[in-house]
């Protein structure tokens, strides 16, 4: 098993396994064909206070995890559901925002290492 992360407009790839977008909002100007996703988890996306405090600033980055991942311990439902994809084979963590390096996919996918439920992957990125 394990997580990869994806920008959503990037193309589909057999090895992208089960795509999951990650993102509260739909992306802009992508349409369902496009985005081929097997799941739309809104509920897993930071809530849209967090989102909007953090307006993707990195100096705001480390405490946008810690808060992110403080509302993904108050979820363990939908936590449990990714985990439950992710114990199956490959899951594709799309995300919309601009920067590869700090978005909500990479820190969900970090919580997620974190806490055990996945192994870290030498071949996804990050």
């Amino acid at each position: 098993m394990s997580l990869r992360v994806k920008r959503v407009y990037e193309p589909p790839a057999a090895e992208d396994g089960v795509r999951v977008l990650v993102d509260r909002l739909w992306p802009r100007g992508l349409t369902k064909e496009a985005a081929a996703l097997d799941d739309w988890l809104k509920e897993i996306a930071p809530s849209d206070g967090l989102r909007k405090w953090s307006h993707h600033d990195p100096a705001r980055w480390k405490k946008f995890q810690q808060r992110y991942a403080a509302e993904l311990d108050e979820q363990p439902a939908i936590v449990s559901r990714l985990r439950e994809l992710a114990s199956r084979g490959t899951v594709t963590l799309l995300y919309g925002a601009r920067n590869p390096e700090m978005n909500n996919a990479v820190a969900l996918k970090h919580y997620l290492e974190r806490t055990g439920t996945v192994r870290k992957s030498r071949k996804a990125r990050t």
